[in-house]
């Protein structure tokens, strides 16, 4: 398998090899957007890529919206196209590396694009980038996918026991309004921080 270091990352960019992108923000995801109510929340958007959901966000005047990714290249036309957007709000580094915290962390081809041996340091990272109370939610692939390259595939019984020492299970489910070509193969997760832990 393929290091899926900075390098590798930018390179797939660079020739537009990010296949599993919607093309736009996911119908699951714009749906729990239009329910928040607090513009001010700060909010995450991890390995964000295209940025279709900061882009969402940002639109609607939420205020506090940051995008890390692991390659500039993505980062630098998300800029291009949304200008006004505060230059401390995009991070270029690893997100293992991120030192901040969050009311909610949003989950969008994130985990499926990471080698599946960090799984469990995922779930461990997520719940110490968030605020007491915080969430994770977003969109999981529960289907088989790939073992050996992108998009990493996998199922709910698998990803249960990562995410059960750190957070509470609100939703953890078949995603109901999943886009055409993901129809029956997305997990649709609300997490929430356990703060007894960590």
């Amino acid at each position: 398998m393929e290091i899926l270091n900075e390098s590798y990352w930018t390179n797939r960019y660079q020739q537009e090899k990010t296949g599993w992108h919607a093309g736009a923000i996911t119908t699951p995801l714009k749906t729990y957007i239009d329910q928040l109510s607090d513009k001010n929340i700060k909010i995450l958007i991890p390995g964000s890529g295209n940025s279709y959901e900061a882009a969402y966000l940002f639109e609607r005047s939420f205020a506090n919206v940051f995008i890390v990714d692991i390659s500039k290249h993505p980062l630098e036309r998300f800029k291009q196209e949304y200008p006004t957007f505060p230059n401390g709000q995009i991070l270029h580094q690893d997100f293992f590396d991120l030192e901040e915290q969050f009311d909610l962390i949003i989950e969008q081809t994130f985990f499926c694009a990471l080698d599946p041996k960090l799984r469990p340091a995922y779930a461990q990272k997520m719940h110490e980038l968030l605020k007491p109370g915080g969430r994770l939610v977003g969109l999981l692939f529960d289907a088989p996918l790939y073992q050996d390259h992108l998009p990493f595939g996998g199922n709910r019984q698998e990803y249960r026991p990562y995410f059960e020492p750190y957070f509470h299970f609100h939703i953890f489910e078949t995603s109901y309004n999943s886009i055409p070509p993901r129809q029956g193969m997305e997990l649709f997760i609300d997490l929430q921080k356990k703060d007894n832990k960590g």
